[in-house]
């Protein structure tokens, strides 16, 4: 039987890279939730893979890049507006992703690709900062399980 792929490997590595940058501003961290977050779940940072394409085949190996959407959500708390908590904690996990830009070995790198800001006023003003990184990383064309 073989293990988990290694974009599972990258997506896990990614998730205990943030975890410690989410935690010490007091958030939630969450991976590809089918359920809106609720108010008392926020802060929060949620981790979506999004799609991967294949960028190069060469003999047997495959070079892909895997965009995730990492989003962060605020709703208004005292002392300040739900945009500016939202902006600290996608900071913070900006920094955790590019100060481990290779995930452990698994990935080849790790770009940006672009940010969003959303406002809502539901019941309670709720702010959220999503932005895409794209991960590269290379496999066997045969074994999407091991590194090529």
């Amino acid at each position: 039987m073989a293990g988990n792929s290694i974009r599972e490997q990258i997506l896990l590595a990614a998730m205990e890279v943030l975890r410690p940058a989410v935690e010490i501003l007091g958030a939630t961290l969450h991976r590809s939730p089918v359920v809106a977050l609720s108010r008392e779940q926020c802060p929060a940072l949620v981790v979506f893979p999004e799609s991967e394409a294949i960028t190069e085949r060469a003999n047997d190996r495959v070079t892909r890049e895997l965009t995730v959407r990492v989003a962060a959500l605020a709703r208004a708390v005292p002392p300040g507006a739900p945009e500016t908590q939202a902006d600290e904690l996608l900071t913070a996990a900006h920094a955790a992703l590019m100060a481990n830009g290779n995930l452990g070995g698994l990935a080849l790198g790790i770009r940006e690709q672009d940010c969003e800001w959303e406002v809502e006023d539901a019941d309670a003003v709720a702010a959220a900062i999503p932005a895409r990184y794209r991960i590269t990383y290379r496999t066997l064309a045969n074994d999407l399980s091991q590194q090529g």
